[in-house]
């Protein structure tokens, strides 16, 4: 089986259309999607409606959380104040233009996805299996790996929510983190998504970079009330982003 991942779109139509494209054009078995339809970009309904008319099988991100229930925060666990200020901003925003009708498909979305690809047990969270908001960081402790490996009852555990694609091998469970289509921050603002192949042990990810139309993109978020700063993100992949978002 050959399994597209996509993760963290953020708001960002032109990156998911290119995305969803792209993927036309590739022998894929089915999609998925790792949650964070919404926040940051100018396209919340439209990246929802999007996903939910294509039929993809999605996971509940934070942010959809926070959107979705109205929460007074996203769950993005800022810890410098200037990035509070423009998250409450980001989340404010995408609450009052996000539709009820979107709100409700937002609360429908579920924790986790299991399935089993060529014998091998896929588990797929948004931030881990222990929170929605987790950050798996490449460099995290090898034994915050190893715990997980050990608790998950999973072959390969893949998740986003850090915006940075990467793969890591603990105790023979493959953690693979899909990347973000709307919103990288690795430093190259091309969309990114995963392709997952349970047939190849050798190399059985392939990380898919997808350019798009970020002026266009980046010109909406400017003539909305969002940010300048999340245009920029965009525009650089991430180049200006410090902390986690």
């Amino acid at each position: 089986m050959r399994i597209a991942i996509i993760s963290d779109i953020h708001g960002n139509l032109q990156a998911l259309d290119a995305v969803l494209a792209d993927l036309r054009t590739r022998p894929v078995d089915a999609v998925y999607c790792l949650g964070d339809l919404v926040g940051y970009a100018a396209h919340p309904n439209e990246v929802t409606e999007r996903v939910r008319a294509e039929g993809i099988p999605t996971i509940m991100g934070n942010y959809d959380d926070g959107v979705g229930f109205e929460r007074d925060e996203c769950g993005c666990a800022y810890t410098n104040p200037v990035d509070k200020a423009l998250g409450d901003r980001s989340l404010a925003w995408t609450k009052a233009t996000v539709t009820s009708e979107n709100k409700a498909f937002l609360r429908t979305l579920v924790s986790e996805i299991r399935f089993d690809a060529d014998g091998r047990r896929v588990l797929l969270v948004h931030g881990s299996p222990r929170r929605v908001n987790e950050y798996l960081f490449e460099d995290r402790p090898i034994s915050s790996f190893q715990r997980l490996a050990a608790s998950s009852q999973a072959d390969i555990i893949v998740f986003g929510h850090t915006h940075k694609p990467y793969t890591k091998l603990v105790d023979d469970v493959l953690f693979v983190n899909a990347g973000s289509v709307g919103k990288p921050k690795d430093g190259d603002w091309r969309a990114c998504y995963s392709i997952l192949d349970g047939a190849d042990t050798t190399n059985p990810v392939a990380f898919i970079r997808v350019p798009y139309d970020v002026a266009s993109e980046a010109a909406a978020i400017r003539a909305s009330d969002l940010p300048d700063k999340f245009a920029v993100d965009i525009e650089t992949g991430g180049a200006s982003i410090v902390t986690p978002a």
